[in-house]
């Protein structure tokens, strides 16, 4: 059994590596794309303030969209992970 617990802890611990390095390439990439957002919208004239208002809004909700879903699997990882803690 304790063997069983430190294999499913090592793949427990790779997909949590994984996670973290895809996340933080989906977060590099979503941080370029709201920068050409943002410059867009500093020069676009033709939009109104309030279409402006509204793309920023929406890429503010997103971000916090995105921070709470990290947290949340943070969170499961971290019970998962003391789950198998007794095996080290």
């Amino acid at each position: 059994m304790m063997d069983q617990k430190k294999v499913f802890k090592q793949m427990i611990d790779f997909q949590k590596t994984t996670f973290d390095n895809s996340f933080s390439a989906m977060t590099t990439l979503q941080e370029q794309g709201e920068k050409m957002m943002t410059a867009f919208l500093d020069q676009a004239a033709f939009l109104p303030d309030e279409g402006k208002a509204a793309v920023k809004k929406w890429i503010d909700a997103y971000k916090d969209g995105r921070t709470k879903f990290k947290e949340a699997v943070d969170e499961n990882f971290k019970k998962v992970e003391a789950y198998f803690s007794d095996t080290e």
